[in-house]
Parts: C-alpha cells; structure tokens; sequence
C-alpha cells in the first residue's frame, strides 16, 4: 500500500512476543486480516492483539508517539460507553523488526462495513450515543492538535486539489469541485470538544446491527464538533442519518462540517488505495456517492 512499506508476518510476530514478552510466548499468535492502512494486526492467545506499524520512522520518535497514543487509548476507553481495547505493553524494536510495536486487549466483533448497517435505525442510535458520551469527556484545556481533518476545512485546500486531479479517470471531477467549494467555507460550528477522530466503519465493531466496540482511538483529543459525523456519510443511508442527527443535536453547520470532513477523506481513499486497498477505495466510493445524493436530494 505505501512505498518502503515494512514486513511482518506471524513467524516474526511470534519471534518478538516470546523474546520480549516471555510470559506469552506459550499464546498463539495469528494473523489478523483487515482494511488498516497503518498497522500489521496479530492475535496473541484470546485476549490480546499484536500492533506493528507498516512504515518505518525514527523509533524513539515513534516510541514516543505509540506512548502518546496509550494515553489516548485508556482516556478513550474510560469514556467509551461500548468496548474498547486499552493499551497493555510496547514492544522495543530489534534485528527482527526496526519499529517499536504494541500489545493492546482484544475486543470481540464483527467489523463493520460501509453497507452491512446503512439502513439500522439501531446502528444509527449507537453512534450517536458514542459521539454524545465523548463530548461530554473533558477537554482538560487541549487545543486541537493542529494537523489532519478536524481544525480549518480551508486548510486541506492543496490536498483536495490533489485528489481532485487524481480522481478525473475514475469518475466527474466537477461536481466534487463544487461541493468543495462550499465546504471549504464553512463557519465553525463551536469549541473543540472530544473526538474519537476516524470513525470509519473499519473502526467500528458490529454483532446484530448494532454497535458493540470501536477500534483505534489514538488520536482521541480535542477537534471539530463535527469531525465525529464523519460516521454519518460511511456507515448510515439516508434514514439513519437523520435519526443519527437529531440524536445528536447537530445544527445545519455542524452537520455539514461533518460532511465535509467526511467528503476530505473519502476523496483521498478511491484513488489512493483503488489497487493496493480496495475495500478503503471502496469506502470511499460509498460516501462520495452518499454525499452527492444527499446534494442532489437537498437532504440539509
């Protein structure tokens, strides 16, 4: 999926854990398949789960960062009203594998698919439950971390225009460039409040069609109120988002922040990983295609 992309497979997993964590070097390791983009994924016994990165960085920078994203975990799971893996160790880097690594808790579920709960009502009302809980979390005097989605829509401008020009082959550039146009100049829709940041359906565990856990909340921390509706466009239809909105409380601002930030990701997806990751591309497929229905439909 990425140039330089590192290698693990599960004999090298296994070779890590033993030599690092003998306590469970008796444990099963296994991998485990996904869509992620960041991480080699590796079950160790039943109840824990092997994190090694797929791009390599300085490792006491990235040991760093992996001992940020542990704080971020554990705050996130203390607030999360559904389950939520919390941080358990960090692996060192070795001759084996250049790259500190992780061990969190398994969380059981079925990942969700950008269409497998589009039309649950249920699902609908889960997410909004999550979003609720996390901005009640305390901000503590955090100021958005001041990169990636959720500060200044207007700020993404370059990388829209990019993708823009890459998604000309695959489908009609101009109506992405309009809807752009408006979203870029969006007011602010209030304080930065706290945000799970990447509410993909790929984070989200589902048994029923409803909400059971979400995944990979390093990044929880102050941003855009809206940033979180960005579930809305990947994982709910047209019925669902309005159940999903009232529950929320969302004014005609925030919800259409929460489009934009939505439009700003799925855009990049469908051409980034059309061959290397194509259930991302396909991510972003369904929400483009969700956010210009709505546009055409007038749905607010």
């Amino acid at each position: 999926m990425h140039p330089d992309q590192l290698e693990v497979d599960v004999s090298t997993a296994r070779t890590l854990i033993a030599a690092q964590f003998p306590h469970w070097r008796h444990l099963e390791v296994t991998r485990v398949d996904g869509s992620g983009t960041v991480n080699a994924i590796f079950r160790i016994g039943d109840e824990l789960t092997g994190r090694f990165p797929l791009l390599a960085s300085e490792p006491k920078a990235a040991r760093a960062a992996l001992e940020q994203e542990a704080g971020a975990l554990a705050e996130f799971a203390s607030v999360c009203p559904f389950a939520a893996p919390r941080p358990v160790a960090i692996g060192a880097p070795d001759a084996e594998f250049p790259m500190p690594w992780t061990v969190q808790t398994w969380v059981p579920g079925e990942v969700a698919t950008p269409i497998g709960s589009a039309n649950s009502l249920g699902m609908a009302e889960d997410l909004a439950a999550l979003i609720r809980a996390l901005r009640r979390a305390p901000v503590r005097g955090r100021r958005f971390r001041g990169q990636g989605r959720g500060g200044v829509l207007s700020d993404h401008d370059e990388w829209v225009q990019h993708c823009l020009a890459q998604v000309g082959p695959l489908m009609d550039a101009e109506p992405l460039r309009a809807m752009w146009k408006e979203f870029r100049s969006l007011p602010s829709s209030g304080p930065d409040v706290m945000t799970h940041s990447d509410l993909t359906p790929w984070n989200l565990l589902v048994d029923g069609g409803r909400l059971r856990g979400v995944l990979d909340a390093g990044w929880f921390g102050p941003a855009d109120p809206a940033l979180d509706l960005v579930c809305a466009w990947h994982v709910l239809d047209a019925p669902a988002r309005t159940v999903l909105r009232e529950a929320v409380g969302a004014d005609d601002v925030e919800w259409a922040r929460g489009a934009a930030w939505a439009f700003e990701q799925a855009l990049g997806l469908v051409w980034y990983y059309r061959a290397t990751n194509p259930p991302m591309a396909w991510l972003g497929d369904v929400t483009l295609a969700r956010l210009l229905a709505a546009r055409e439909s007038g749905e607010g």
